[in-house]
């Protein structure tokens, strides 16, 4: 979702040519990173413990990357 946000910010600028767009995405975006590493990863964790954490380890917070065969058999 968050990623989604910065790419149609990302998109606006290009097609407005706006360099204060360019100041809006990067507040927005570093709010955004600021808000997931001090308030919902916290939060997810203490609510899911373990599996959570599993999860976290197995995917990257926020550019996803290509699947490899191990992935694809599961």
């Amino acid at each position: 979702m968050y990623v989604s946000v910065v790419a149609a910010f990302a998109g606006e600028i290009i097609l407005l040519q706006s360099p204060w767009l360019i100041l809006w995405a990067a507040v927005f975006t570093t709010a955004f990173s600021v808000f997931v590493g001090v308030y919902e990863e916290p939060h997810l964790s203490h609510r899911f413990g373990e599996s959570y954490e599993r999860y976290r380890r197995s995917v990257p917070r926020w550019i996803p990357r290509r699947p490899d065969a191990s992935d694809a058999a599961q």
